[in-house]
Formats: structure tokens, C-alpha cells, sequence
């Protein structure tokens, strides 16, 4: 497991959000932010659960999302989020948990999902 972002609910616009209509949320930040965090607008109607809208999530890079979620309280079950990535959240101790799985980390890069992580994150591998 190792450290993707953080997704801050809130209710201001930011520069450069991007509009998930599936989600009705926009979000802003996750590509510029050294440390991945990523703001997160929702849109009356929004069907995230509660927990998600209202309070910050972690995010995690799992090589099994499957093998991550068991035995846990699943908030939501694990769907596909684009090709090659699957994501799933659960709930720990009262707060959001994000499990991102990424079978093809080379087309989520080109679709913009940052399978490695912010930049803060890759350079402390180096």
C-alpha cells in the first residue's frame, strides 16, 4: 500500500476543476499539488455517499483491491474507474478510505490519473 492523495471536500471553486459529471463533483489541484491534494466541489444531487462529501479522504495505491477491501466496511464497492483502474472506498475509524488498483499504470498515466502518485511522493524514491 503507499500513499496517493488526499481529497478535501469543500465548497469554493478552484482554478482548473474539472467537472465529473458522473459524480456531479468537480475537482481541482491533484496535478499541481506536490503533495497530491486534490479539492473536491460536489453538485446538489450528487450521489457519493455522505461520508465522502463531507469529510477528507486518504488515498492509497493497492496491487489487490480486492485482498485491501476484505474484511472491512465497504462504502463503495469496487468499480472500474477507467480502463485498468479500479477503485473501491471503505470507512476506518469514522473517516473515508480510497483504494486505487492500477492494472495498466502506462494508460492511467495517459489518461491523467497518476498511477505513481504526486510528485512529492516520487521524488522521495529517488
Amino acid at each position: 500500500m503507499r500513499y496517493h492523495h488526499v481529497g478535501i471536500p469543500t465548497t469554493e471553486r478552484h482554478e482548473g476543476e474539472t467537472w465529473l459529471a458522473e459524480h456531479r463533483v468537480h475537482v481541482a489541484g491533484f496535478e499541481s499539488s506536490p503533495f497530491g491534494v486534490e479539492w473536491m466541489r460536489y453538485e446538489p444531487g450528487s450521489r457519493v455517499p455522505e461520508l465522502v462529501r463531507t469529510v477528507p479522504h486518504v488515498a492509497f495505491t493497492v496491487d489487490d483491491l480486492d485482498a485491501a477491501i476484505a474484511g472491512r466496511q465497504v462504502l463503495i464497492a469496487p468499480k472500474q474507474l477507467s480502463p485498468g483502474v479500479r477503485v473501491a472506498f471503505v470507512v476506518d475509524n469514522g473517516a473515508p478510505i480510497e483504494f486505487l488498483e492500477f492494472n495498466d499504470p502506462a494508460r492511467a498515466e495517459a489518461d491523467g490519473l497518476a498511477p505513481w502518485g504526486p510528485p512529492a511522493c516520487r521524488e522521495s524514491e529517488g
